[in-house]
């Protein structure tokens, strides 16, 4: 079962509360994923890649505030929790797919492809959403994802595809156990 196939599964028709938790959750766990990859990053020298990932991570605990802020206006507690069934959420970098001497542009892409999937999953959620607030929510949420695609594609600008031979390590680590 593909990834995408996955998230899918987890379009269903929530109650207010249990999208709140579920939306919550997303970037919670987008939030510690970003900051991850960036001690990562940085435990490479990779400094530059760690700052865009902690930028990301800024924008995603933002995000995250602004959830549990919308969930008290409307009147939903935030002591519901949501605990995945699967492996990681809509919006999480898969840690394979991060590589120590990743380029900003590759850093980028990754999270760019990523706030597609969560555009994706909150558009399908809208469209399974009987309950009018869930729907009106998950769109909202659809559309600052898209938002955050935008600039991801502003600083794609920035830098230059990445060239064949950007993995190569004349001193690659080694790690013991």
């Amino acid at each position: 079962m593909t990834q995408e196939t996955e998230e899918m599964e987890l379009v269903r028709d929530w109650s207010i509360t249990e999208f709140f938790a579920l939306a919550k959750a997303i970037e919670a766990e987008a939030v510690e994923r970003y900051d991850l990859l960036a001690d990562q990053m940085e435990v490479h020298n990779n400094r530059e890649i760690a700052a865009i990932f902690r930028k990301m991570a800024a924008i995603e605990g933002q995000h995250q505030r602004k959830i549990v802020d919308r969930a008290a206006s409307a009147g939903v507690d935030d002591k519901t929790s949501f605990s995945w069934i699967r492996p990681s959420g809509p919006e999480a970098i898969d840690f394979e797919d991060a590589h120590y001497l990743m380029t900003p542009n590759q850093a980028l892409q990754l999270a760019r492809f990523n706030e597609q999937r969560a555009v994706a999953f909150f558009e399908a959620v809208a469209r399974k959403a009987s309950d009018g607030q869930v729907r009106a929510f998950a769109l909202e949420l659809a559309k600052e994802e898209r938002q955050h695609v935008v600039w991801l594609d502003q600083w794609l600008q920035q830098f230059p595809e990445t060239e064949n031979g950007w993995d190569e390590d004349p001193d690659p680590p080694i790690y013991s156990e």
